[in-house]
């Protein structure tokens, strides 16, 4: 089984976010989606979203495209890595949170993940800094 992981808010869930999840897809056979906690998208998006993270998490598991969808932690955002050590990650297209330094943590959790960069999907309605469709 080859696991691939992917991040996101995943608020107001769109067809964006449908085709972010089949494009990951085509890298294993099991999808685990995480979920941004509501402090990481105030910390990051400097707004909170429009649907508590309870709720996201719950429209993410109902997809039939996730295996497994959990929330991100709390302070350590790559703890969730670590504990799933995941053979693949695939970012969306302008994914910028936490990326940076994704090489260098998966070195020190001694993981030889690969990470892969995800396509736009008609980038001019879904974005990840657009509030609603």
């Amino acid at each position: 089984m080859k696991k691939v992981m992917v991040f996101g808010t995943f608020d107001d869930f769109h067809s964006g976010h449908i085709n972010f999840f089949k494009q990951a897809k085509k890298y294993g056979s099991y999808l685990i989606a995480v979920v941004a906690r509501d402090k990481t998208v105030k910390k990051i998006k400097k707004h909170f979203p429009l649907w508590n993270e309870k709720e996201r998490l719950k429209i993410v598991q109902n997809s039939e495209l996730v295996d497994k969808a959990i929330l991100g932690n709390f302070g350590n955002p790559y703890r969730v890595i670590k504990k799933f050590q995941p053979d693949i990650i695939c970012l969306g297209y302008d994914q910028k949170a936490f990326v940076e330094n994704l090489p260098k943590e998966l070195k020190k959790m001694g993981l030889k993940t690969k990470i892969y960069r995800m396509k736009p999907y008609k980038p001019e309605k879904y974005h990840s800094s657009k509030t609603s469709v």
